[in-house]
């Protein structure tokens, strides 16, 4: 064969295949799904990735504590009020014993007396220390709370400006420290046992006094708060 003639017939064969495999590709295309295309694309992307781990969330503790408190024992939080419209929570064992959803909050010192053995609460009050004469009323409550209880104390706006010194001597001789260094709108919480002693390691007071060059609100101090877990079998 001349060598014109066989460049030909390479050339021709060069053609008709090209022409086999577009068909070939267009037939393929036109069988198989596009989303079947676009899945096994995807699969093939994927197998360079590193696979995705998700933590799952973490389960929610009581008293929203980071971390669950010992099964033999109680939680608790306290957090005082700041500025207005930011009010004092009290909560045991995941229990809003006062706070603003239970509509038994107010200004001045908020209290809640739970019964150390049980668990359960058993009266909460508040005790405005700005409009009233409510210094002797609150001395009388705190007195009346019964052996084996838990007193729970947090301050909403002013709890200072009309405390008299017989409540102020009742809140000491349960523990305090901080009481008799309270001023103007200083936020406090503290909690007590009466009749029994929380181990030394539990937080058990705090305070925030207010400066009008660091208040976080106008006229007012940051809110503070303390939390913990209590043992059920102290003595």
């Amino acid at each position: 064969m001349r060598p014109v003639a066989a460049g030909a017939v390479k050339a021709a064969f060069l053609v008709l295949a090209s022409m086999c495999a577009w068909y070939s590709g267009y037939l393929l295309a036109e069988l198989i799904p596009d989303a079947s295309l676009s899945s096994a694309a995807y699969n093939i992307r994927s197998l360079g990735e590193r696979p995705v781990l998700k933590a799952p969330a973490p389960r929610r503790q009581k008293c929203d504590h980071w971390t669950a408190c010992p099964a033999n024992s109680y939680a608790y939080r306290l957090l005082s009020g700041g500025g207005r419209d930011k009010y004092a929570k009290i909560c045991f064992e995941d229990e809003l014993l006062i706070g603003e959803k239970t509509g038994n909050v107010a200004r001045g010192i908020n209290i809640a007396i739970v019964d150390y053995v049980t668990g359960k609460p058993i009266a909460t009050q508040y005790f405005d220390m700005y409009g009233g004469d409510n210094s002797g009323p609150m001395m009388k409550f705190i007195q009346s709370a019964p052996s084996r209880s838990l007193l729970f104390m947090v301050t909403h706006d002013d709890g200072s400006t009309r405390l008299k010194a017989g409540a102020k001597d009742a809140i000491e001789a349960l523990g305090s420290k901080e009481i008799r260094n309270m001023k103007f709108r200083s936020s406090w919480v503290f909690l007590a046992a009466k009749g029994f002693e929380l181990p030394s390691g539990i937080q058990r007071e705090k305070i925030n006094h207010s400066d009008n060059s660091r208040n976080r609100y106008a006229g007012w101090p940051a809110e503070i708060q303390i939390e913990g877990c209590i043992p059920k079998d102290l003595r």
